[in-house]
């Protein structure tokens, strides 16, 4: 279940990213191409450094593929300090008609941007010169994206990016010749812990620019689209045009499918079979998974070769998990081999809270989960066990009686917030 209904796809996964590929494909979608060119053109001002910025948009072939080609030049100064270009992309941001989203995605690019810079050339932000991204076109991009990505509703959809080729082999640019890619993408990729993946060509597919925009704009990762309804598609050229891909970005827009009660998750499951442990040790072994972090584990009988009596143990774990249990399911059983793949489960929407009931006269506190529909009706209510056995205990009535008492506390409190 979500609040949104627009779907934002940002596939960089066939020729990588670089700021003007993903401006024209912004422009290319549909955004408005006079509020994007206005924005860039206010940073022809004397306080900037800038003059005779020049926008130049056209529809061009990649590969047989139509895409949109952004180009911008000015004259002016090109050696920049960090300080001044992020006080650029801020003042300029600011006085343009913008949401806050939006201007403080501007302010988080520049800032990644010429940190990373900054860093690897061990200089404060203040001593900083930064060659390559003091051209007007850097500045020009993030102003540029974040007025189009904001006229297409960017800020209130989900984004949803592809791991980024980053493509291979060398390039010359300022400093030298370096490997793709470039130290700043790089860095600027490994401080937000985003995916990578090199090929498909021998250049530098991945630009700081680029890299900047799209870790700044999404923290959702997927090789694969999510379920959704395509309404628009753009496409973003880049500068080259390479015989083995088409060189373009491109972006997809569409409708999420429509709301339910479920949530939706990605878990690992890992199974092993056994047919030599004994029942204390699987018992043991269900404890310790459970109090190392999984999220469920259950037991199946089976039969295995030679029609010998086993046991499937099976564990619902968080994917980041996975090795750590694998070794607890070896430790334990003696195994020598674990299954181990990656699903998506559907789960209700719930919330744990506690109530107050009264039984026998006492006051008690009960823990209890609740479930929603996507409209937050309630749709079913659960009392934990723990709870229900303690007070079955201490009033000495059955735990069915004091179940019926919770649940009906419970959803008679639940509609007295609504």
């Amino acid at each position: 279940m979500t609040e949104f209904s627009q779907v934002v796809i940002v596939d960089c996964q066939v020729a990588g990213i670089s700021g003007d590929m993903m401006l024209g494909a912004l422009l290319d979608l549909g955004a408005n191409a006079g509020k994007v060119i206005s924005a860039i053109k206010s940073l022809e001002n004397p306080e900037y450094g800038y003059k005779n910025v020049d926008v130049k948009i056209e529809k061009i072939m990649r590969r047989e593929f139509r895409s949109t080609k952004v180009d911008v030049t000015a004259e002016g100064r090109t050696r920049k300090d960090a300080k001044t270009l992020i006080m650029t992309v801020e003042k300029a941001a600011s006085k343009l008609d913008l949401s806050p989203k939006a201007k403080e995605y501007a302010s988080n690019v520049i800032h990644t941007l010429v940190g990373a810079e900054a860093n690897l050339h061990g200089n404060h932000l203040g001593d900083a010169h930064l060659h390559e991204v003091g051209l007007v076109d850097t500045v020009a991009e993030i102003i540029g994206s974040a007025v189009a990505m904001d006229d297409l509703g960017f800020f209130n959809s989900i984004i949803v990016a592809t791991p980024v080729s980053v493509g291979g082999g060398l390039f010359k640019f300022s400093h030298g010749t370096v490997s793709s890619p470039s130290p700043a993408a790089l860095a600027i990729f490994q401080s937000k812990g985003f995916p990578i993946k090199g090929g498909p060509v021998e250049s530098e597919l991945a630009t700081p620019t680029g890299a900047a925009l799209i870790v700044n704009l999404t923290e959702e990762v997927s090789s694969f689209y999510p379920e959704m309804t395509p309404t628009r598609i753009g496409y973003g050229a880049g500068e080259k045009d390479f015989s083995e891909i088409p060189n373009f970005l491109r972006i997809v827009i569409g409708k999420t499918a429509q709301a339910t009660s479920f949530v939706k998750e990605q878990i690992s499951v890992l199974e092993t079979n056994v047919d030599d442990v004994s029942g204390e040790i699987i018992g043991h072994t269900l404890e310790r998974l459970l109090a190392e972090g999984a999220k469920d584990v259950c037991v199946i009988p089976m039969l295995t070769k030679k029609n010998r009596p086993g046991q499937i143990v099976k564990v619902i774990a968080n994917p980041e998990d996975t090795a750590r249990l694998s070794n607890v399911l070896v430790e334990e059983t003696g195994t020598l081999g674990v299954r181990a793949y990656l699903c998506e489960r559907h789960i209700m929407n719930r919330e744990s809270k506690s109530f107050e009931v009264v039984i026998g006269g006492e006051k008690e506190i009960v823990k209890v989960k609740v479930a929603r529909a996507a409209d937050g009706t309630v749709i079913k209510v659960k009392p934990e066990y723990d709870d229900l056995k303690r007070l079955a205990e201490k009033t000495r009535r059955p735990l069915r009686e004091i179940s019926e008492i919770v649940v009906s506390t419970a959803r008679q409190a639940l509609a007295d917030q609504r």
